[in-house]
């Protein structure tokens, strides 16, 4: 997993409209990176709820929440739309920056074995380093821990 102090890694994905965006197009700014497991089940839908009730105070915090996960284009706009969510959702369904942040991870669950996601978070400055890495995520109150790290940056 990407560590606190290191340069956050850049990845180019498409969001729910289809088009591509890149952690680079935010340098400047700071970044709410938060990889989550899939769309329209309960603790995803508890945490994206969160940032979109919470998201104006981000905006006055000059930041900007990207939510990732392995689910597709489409579903993403469905869920988006459902929530009416005002952050971009970027559908990573190669995995490539769930492995370049270390979140792609071997679970078990009833006794098998099976790959997915790790909810985790990473707040990165406008310089594009991760400052704050939250490993594993519970959903309920993690908007408001994220705001008070938010807070903190120069």
């Amino acid at each position: 997993m990407v560590e606190a102090g290191k340069k956050a890694p850049d990845f180019k994905i498409p969001n729910q409209d289809g088009e591509a965006v890149s952690l680079s197009d935010y340098r400047g700014r700071n970044v709410v990176v938060y990889f989550y497991p899939k769309d329209n089940t309960s603790g995803c839908t508890t945490e994206a709820c969160e940032f979109r009730d919470r998201y104006e105070d981000f905006r006055k915090l000059d930041a900007v929440v990207l939510g990732i996960s392995a689910d597709s284009v489409k579903s993403h706009t469905k869920f988006r739309d459902k929530l009416d969510l005002p952050f971009h959702l970027l559908a990573d369904t190669e995995k490539a920056a769930h492995e370049a942040y270390g979140v792609w991870v071997e679970k078990k669950m009833y006794g098998k074995t099976y790959w997915g996601t790790q909810r985790a978070t990473f707040v990165v400055d406008r310089d594009g380093v991760v400052r704050h890495v939250f490993p594993k995520v519970k959903p309920q109150g993690h908007a408001e821990e994220v705001k008070q790290v938010l807070s903190q940056l120069p």
